[in-house]
């Protein structure tokens, strides 16, 4: 493959608008790199460390981020739609606007992540880390439990993150007038 970066370092590299579809980056350290407005759609990044990384209006869009550390990293206004972020670690993140629609964080530990604003339709199931989750959000999230699973919004949304450690505000959808 031509974009094939396994066992590659690239901390602290600046990759501002640069175009990683599809590559191969599983296992790369980006500690510290800026992806600012970078499209990563499709990209492998399984196991990657991106701590403290600059992914601010990065397109992850179907991205694979499987057991990721992104821990620190400012993802504001970035898309990860259809992404697999299940176990991937992102502690501390600033989720600042950003579409996470669809997103496979079973697993995953948002530990002290911060939100505003954001389209946060996610996939969790209890092994999913909240505590310290806060911010603004707009739902649903999708609760799995072995083979069934769960839709939640508004006020039942909020109530499953703050039995978890987290507190968050569900903005309920607008209405047309």
């Amino acid at each position: 493959m031509e974009r094939d970066f396994r066992g590659a370092d690239l901390s602290g590299g600046d990759f501002t608008n640069a175009w990683f579809t599809d590559a191969v980056l599983a296992g790369v350290r980006l500690v510290g790199a800026t992806f600012y407005r970078a499209d990563l759609q499709s990209a492998d990044l399984t196991g990657a460390d991106r701590t403290g990384a600059d992914l601010v209006r990065a397109n992850l869009d179907e991205a694979v981020l499987r057991s990721a550390r992104l821990d620190g990293s400012d993802m504001a206004r970035a898309s990860l739609c259809d992404a697999d972020a299940s176990g991937a670690s992102v502690r501390g993140v600033r989720f600042l606007g950003a579409s996470l629609i669809d997103t496979d964080m079973r697993g995953a530990d948002l530990t002290d992540a911060v939100l505003d604003e954001n389209l946060f339709e996610i996939k969790v199931d209890d092994s999913t880390v909240v505590r310290g989750l806060t911010g603004t959000v707009f739902g649903p999230i999708t609760v799995f439990s072995g083979d069934s699973y769960r839709e939640l919004a508004d006020a039942e949304l909020a109530a499953w993150i703050g039995a978890r450690g987290g507190r968050v505000q569900v903005i309920p959808p607008r209405r047309p007038r």
